[in-house]
């Protein structure tokens, strides 16, 4: 059995400064709509009015950080670990190249583009250091998690934010969301890769975007795309909702020049 926790109030201090208040029960509401509306004055300060989002796997190493830490491994359940992990090192590469390359077209649209990430490290740190590395304003949407989530270093200082809230988080991925593309990863990267392609299948969400899957061979190997047309569960018109891509200069010809296209 246990006890309700008794909050103790200041006499003369305003409730709404009361971090027993606000971490309470009764202060969830206040919670959710501070994490609701916050970003949306920090991104107005900083004139972000369009993202491209990276979703992928918070555990991807670089295949050189893999060899090294490999090198020096003495524990057999470490090193099994990591030549699992080898298995989608290359993902890690390319997630940096893609996100440099899509960084240096949206600092020539003057449109307030940035790169956005779940803020953590793997996939996300490996978009957000490509954008960093050309300039580009790069944002981490961390969330708390007892395991996994720290934030990554190649986030801007003003644009690296903490939610505690998965529902809130996801709406700010969508927000300004004008593309998307998906790396491998596990229930989270799958979790926010169908909620995203359900909200444009039922549109949902207004505008139609590019929505890039990439890494054919490890999607196709959990996802059987087909099948899901073959019995009916979806439209084969939706299978035309997302591309699945091998390369980094697929994607971004894929992206860039859908996004051109609505500029025109």
């Amino acid at each position: 059995m246990t006890t309700k926790k008794t909050l103790k109030l200041t006499p003369g201090k305003m409730i709404y400064h009361n971090a027993d208040f606000i971490d309470s029960d009764v202060g969830r509401p206040i919670r959710i709509l501070s994490e609701f509306m916050g970003p949306n004055q920090i991104f107005a300060q900083e004139g972000i009015k369009n993202t491209i989002v990276f979703f992928g796997s918070a555990r991807t190493l670089p295949m050189s950080e893999i060899k090294k830490r490999l090198k020096n491994c003495k524990n057999k359940k470490e090193a099994m670990r990591l030549k699992r992990l080898s298995l989608v090192a290359e993902y890690y590469d390319a997630a940096h190249e893609l996100g440099a390359k899509l960084g240096r077209w949206a600092n020539k649209q003057h449109k307030g583009f940035a790169l956005m990430t779940g803020g953590g490290p793997g996939i996300m740190e490996a978009g957000n250091r490509g954008a960093n590395d050309v300039g580009t304003s790069s944002i981490g949407l961390n969330i708390k998690l007892p395991f996994e989530q720290h934030p990554n270093p190649y986030i801007d200082d003003e644009l690296n934010l903490q939610f505690r809230y998965f529902f809130i988080r996801k709406y700010w991925f969508m927000k300004m969301a004008r593309a998307l593309v998906v790396f491998p990863g596990g229930f989270g990267t799958l979790d926010e890769m169908f909620e995203l392609l359900t909200l444009i299948q039922t549109k949902k969400y207004g505008d139609r975007m590019p929505v890039v899957i990439y890494g054919g061979k490890y999607w196709n190997k959990i996802i059987n795309w087909d099948y899901l047309a073959d019995t009916g569960m979806i439209d084969k018109e939706d299978l035309k909702l997302f591309h699945i891509c091998d390369t980094v200069e697929d994607a971004y010809n894929i992206i860039t020049t859908a996004l051109e296209k609505t500029m025109e």
